[in-house]
């Protein structure tokens, strides 16, 4: 009969939740990007290093590093950017279409693990095996460098797209201990027009508007492929990924060995009890990019946007594992799969896309998907802004005047630009405080016992005044006002965004935690600033 100690099984969530309450009041909002490395020209190292998890525990792990500084960052305006010699994922490689790409990779692992590689699925790709140092070994699928030795792999980037790449030796083991990563390959030429924000209502319009504000471009290009449908706003990569730490426990007593590639560690069963977006657990994916407590994890998993913006989001499964990944708020329309673009054939001279609409964005391993989010608050049937476009006029309204499509594009400097004037004016409290007007169909819960945080506070409005809006002047709602954020900062919607295999939002069986992070839906004047 197994022994539980009951006192340790009850404060371990306890702490754990309370950890993450904590980090989601105090600390600031922190935000994401695609970043990673430039090329055409990488040099890489695979290494052992210790990756942190929220349960306190350091995870002996191998993953692909810089061997010495990048070509480049990208996005250009992330500011804090780093390379080590270990990473998980490792670094995103950024090119460009038609380039031709050069990676030279130096096996620093452990001499029991023996020979390492790095495939690139849907490239040709030659090797420097004969001329590798020392002399590389031809393995079962490529070119492999043995223990203190490099070989070198040459490709060209023939269609833009996000891709995987991972170890071509013992994968069962060494893709768990942390040998992936991901290609961003960008277009060269845009075919047609490519303009921000919903093409429908208004090309161009959502550039306008983040541009009368003052926010950056954290895009690494204006389309995801050579087709103007493929426009996006903001994109985000999301690598999904678990850990058995009986392996990694395995690997790591064996590392000392004095003999070279005797290294036996058992794959099966598979038990793992880690879950990763992007090398990170819940609520550790939700700090920056470049956190220094994350030294060998340095990518997040924090997407946000504005309504109406496109969010491309770029989904890579890596590991052993499929996960099904639901993404809250609206369903995902995939634009692609490992890099092809899905399109229909009617008429080849204007194709147009054709991939499927997906509540829940399955992740196999090895396969990527490029998808296109968006959120406007169409069909919650109430008007989420009833701003206050001027400071201190109570009388002061927000208009909404709807285009051929139903939305307020006509002034991109409106706070409610891209609102669905259907529901303008409509006000959701019988009685709400603020410019929105009275004889709403229902009455908020107390605002004390809503949903809290750093960004949402309680409120079915969006915008820094979402807080008085709801509760009245004289009220708070926790934590605006108190320990996160003042009425006047941000606040929007926090759509949660986890895997529906309930055990993978844990963190060693302990909820919450795993493939858990949330999209968050910021208002137009508050500015979202990715640069770390």
């Amino acid at each position: 009969m197994r022994v539980i100690n009951m006192n340790k099984a009850i404060s371990q969530p306890q702490l754990l939740l309370t950890i993450i309450l904590a980090t989601l009041l105090l600390a600031p909002a922190a935000f994401g990007a695609v970043p990673g490395v430039t090329g055409p020209n990488f040099n890489l190292t695979a290494r052992a290093e210790y990756l942190s998890q929220p349960d306190g525990s350091a995870v002996y792990s191998w993953g692909y590093g810089c061997n010495g500084a990048p070509g480049g960052f990208a996005p250009a305006a992330v500011t804090g950017a780093f390379c080590k010699d270990m990473q998980v994922p490792g670094p995103t490689l950024i090119v460009t279409e038609g380039q031709t790409v050069v990676v030279t990779l130096t096996n620093n692992l452990p001499n029991p693990a023996g020979n390492t590689s790095i495939l690139f699925p849907g490239f040709n790709v030659s090797t420097s095996c004969k001329e590798a140092t020392p002399v590389g070994q031809q393995g079962l699928l490529t070119c492999e460098a043995a223990p203190g030795g490099s070989v070198t792999y040459t490709f060209t980037a023939t269609t833009p797209g996000t891709r995987s790449y991972y170890s071509g030796t013992q994968g069962d083991l060494q893709m768990e201990m942390g040998l992936y990563g991901a290609i961003v390959v960008l277009p060269a030429h845009i075919a047609g027009t490519c303009t921000s924000g919903l093409p429908l209502a208004n090309p161009g319009g959502n550039a306008a508007a983040r541009s009368h504000w003052g926010e950056s471009d954290f895009r690494l290009a204006s389309a995801a492929y050579d087709h103007p449908s493929t426009c996006y706003d903001r994109e985000y990569m999301f690598q999904f990924s678990e850990m058995d730490p009986r392996i990694h426990r395995e690997a790591e007593q064996q590392s000392s060995r004095t003999c070279t590639g005797c290294m036996t560690v058992a794959t099966e069963p598979y038990v793992a009890a880690y879950f990763m977006i992007n090398g990170r657990s819940m609520p550790d994916d939700m700090d920056p990019n470049y956190a220094p407590q994350y030294p060998h994890q340095p990518y997040n998993g924090n997407p946000h946007m504005h309504p109406g913006e496109l969010v491309l989001l770029r989904i890579v499964g890596q590991g052993h594992w499929q996960h099904p990944f639901h993404e809250h708020g609206n369903h995902v329309r995939v634009l692609a799969r490992d890099g092809n673009l899905i399109l229909s054939t009617p008429d080849p001279a204007d194709p147009k896309l054709a991939g499927p609409l997906l509540f829940t964005t399955t992740t196999t391993p090895g396969q990527t998907i490029d998808g296109i989010y968006y959120w406007t608050g169409k069909g919650l049937n109430w008007d989420a802004y009833g701003h206050k476009p001027v400071s201190g006029d109570p009388l002061a309204k927000l208009s909404c005047t709807r285009d051929a499509n139903g939305y307020n594009t006509g002034d991109p400097a409106a706070v409610n630009y891209f609102e669905w004037c259907q529901d303008h004016n409509k006000p959701l409290e019988a009685a709400p405080f603020g410019d929105v007007a009275g004889g709403g169909p229902a009455t908020l819960p107390d605002p004390n016992i809503l949903v809290n945080g750093a960004w949402f506070g309680g409120s079915a409005y969006l915008g820094p005044d979402a807080t008085v809006r709801a509760v009245g002047p004289t009220g708070t709602t926790p934590p605006s006002g108190t320990i996160g954020n003042s009425p006047t900062e941000e606040a929007g919607f926090a759509f949660m965004w986890h895997s529906h295999n309930e055990r993978e939002i844990t963190t060693n069986n302990i909820f919450p935690g795993g493939m858990l992070m949330m999209m968050l839906v910021d208002s137009r004047e508050f500015l979202i600033d990715e640069s770390n």
